[in-house]
């Protein structure tokens, strides 16, 4: 009495390009499967399992591992496929079930169009099991790289490769690979930014979208059936906004029509774990669509990302002078107070050192009269940049960029010296730790230092020499700073958006003496040397 099996036809399509083959369809797969088995009546086919969308090269597809615990549990002895490029494209692991595992469970294994049989032993004979499987790891090995480098080329190219827009961004109905702005959505992310640059925490941000009902990114891709993160809280259909979903939006350079990606790749196309690539590898393209947000509202945010920006406990704005007011004595960040004296509450600024702990002269300086110092300042300031601007509105072009050039030299010539200087207290480091004048720790702190000075100073030329190539192209707009000054002109009260914008500290001296370190001072301080040149060689 021959023996029977039960089998399974295991059938899977790949979306490495298989898909493309109407041979190697899961209608065409099943129907050559159950012509076979008709032909065979010691065969009884009792389960099926599809793979759809699954790459060979790894094994852990979910009907394959349905399809193993059905072996393992005796329920099948019997494993057919259209090839064996069905099976898997991974070489060794392929020839590891077929030689080892099926054996082992007694499954005889058939591979219908390579007219494989383990059950024949010329047909499963092994030299053909190694060659095809090599066969077919080597095509899987071809198909990743030219997948790969056809993707290299359309990152390159500002081709949109990605599975899912960031929210805020769709994909074009006429160009798949090119993003357009999502009109909703686009608006909540602008709202996002003009309320962080108003004052508001990412954790109230989250907290007034859910308030007015406004769903989240996955909530609002799942409602409009778009793409979207599968698993864990991307399921969840009332997915809420929170704090880090709004610092997220407010971190992603795509918002300003820069497409950055390749971030990720992979060991090789048998592992499939991403590895974080470094960020010079990244491919950048600048303008490649539509911006949401200006890049100046972008850098804007991510200033006051660097700075302490904590409110109040059941605050809804951070304070206007957050993380800007400095100690002019010890340099500590001060801290905001409120006192209530004779039933008037008076709120201050403070050194929180003091004399105790080592502060000489500890400020302290009421917000009212604070705040009206600067807004007095800055209104002053915003007049003196708007009068350089217009007084280099009269001079030669030429003699502007001429003066730009030589001050950017010079800057460069100084740095360069400050550079090799460095580099000289550097080299002699080690000696002195050798000798004996400088212990462990001295000589690991001054080293940390002195590279540290060293890549700022390197920075500052390369920066300055990409200014001096501008000029001579004469493409750089060379009072484009002044601009975010101009538009405050008119400004009669103070905001937090013009403090973050125009502002980099404010030292408090004393109650009566502040130093204000404005945004762009140096380019101011280097427009008004160049005009005072300019005027001299005319």
């Amino acid at each position: 009495m021959s023996k029977t099996y039960k089998a399974t036809a295991y059938l899977r399509l790949s979306y490495t390009g298989d898909h493309s083959a109407e041979s190697d369809s899961v209608a065409n797969q099943r129907r050559l499967i159950a012509d076979f088995v008709a032909q065979r009546p010691e065969i009884q086919l009792v389960t099926e399992r599809v793979d759809d969308g699954y790459s060979g090269i790894l094994f852990d597809r979910p009907a394959f591992q349905e399809m193993m615990a059905d072996i393992k549990n005796g329920a099948v002895n019997c494993v057919i496929v259209k090839d064996l490029s069905r099976l898997g494209r991974e070489h060794i692991e392929t020839s590891r079930y077929l030689r080892q595992i099926f054996p082992a469970f007694g499954v005889r294994f058939i591979a219908v169009t390579d007219h494989i049989d383990t059950e024949d032993e010329h047909t499963g004979d092994d030299l053909v099991l190694s060659v095809k499987s090599i066969i077919n790891d080597a095509y899987c090995r071809d198909i990743s790289i030219k997948t790969r480098t056809a993707l290299e080329a359309k990152r390159r190219k500002g081709d949109y490769v990605g599975a899912c827009p960031v929210y805020g961004y769709r994909r074009d109905e006429k160009n798949k690979n090119h993003l357009v702005p999502d009109e909703y959505a686009a608006r909540v992310v602008q709202d996002i930014f003009r309320r962080r640059i108003d004052g508001a925490s990412a954790a109230r941000i989250a907290d007034e979208l859910n308030q007015l009902g406004v769903l989240s990114p996955l909530a609002y891709k799942i409602s409009r059936g778009l793409p979207h993160s599968s698993g864990g809280y991307a399921d969840h259909p009332d997915a809420k906004w929170s704090a880090v979903t709004v610092a997220r939006i407010l971190r992603d350079e795509t918002y300003t029509g820069t497409l950055i990606q390749g971030r990720q790749t992979t060991h090789n196309y048998k592992l499939k774990n991403l590895l974080q690539k470094p960020p010079e590898e990244w491919v950048q393209i600048e303008n490649a669509h539509e911006a949401i947000v200006t890049k100046r509202d972008f850098e804007l945010v991510q200033k006051l990302s660097q700075l302490d920006t904590r409110a109040a406990p059941g605050g809804n704005s951070v304070y206007l002078f957050s993380g800007l007011l400095v100690c002019g004595s010890c340099g500590a960040r001060m801290s905001r107070k409120t006192n209530t004296y004779k039933g008037q509450k008076y709120i201050y600024y403070r050194c929180p050192v003091g004399k105790r702990y080592g502060c000489d002269h500890p400020a302290m300086i009421r917000e009212d009269v604070l705040t009206q110092c600067v807004l007095s300042c800055l209104q002053t300031h915003i007049k003196s940049v708007v009068s350089l601007e217009e007084l280099l509105d009269d001079i030669n072009e030429e003699h502007i960029n001429h003066n730009l050039i030589e001050g950017y030299k010079a800057q460069i010539a100084e740095n360069e010296a400050q550079l090799s200087q460095i580099i000289t207290f550097k080299s002699s480091l080690y000696e002195n730790f050798v000798n004996g004048i400088l212990d462990k720790e001295e000589y690991k702190t001054l080293n940390r230092h002195y590279l540290v000075q060293a890549e700022q100073l390197r920075e500052a030329v390369s920066l300055l020499r990409q200014k001096i190539e501008q000029a001579l192209d004469n493409t750089g707009d060379r009072l484009k700073w002044a601009q975010q000054f101009r538009e405050y002109q008119t400004m009669t009260e103070l905001d937090r958006r013009a403090v973050v914008a125009l502002i980099q500290s404010i030292w408090v001296v004393s109650k009566n003496e502040l130093k204000i370190n404005y945004r762009f001072q140096d380019e101011y301080d280097r427009t008004l040397k160049m005009l005072v040149a300019c005027k001299e060689a005319v």
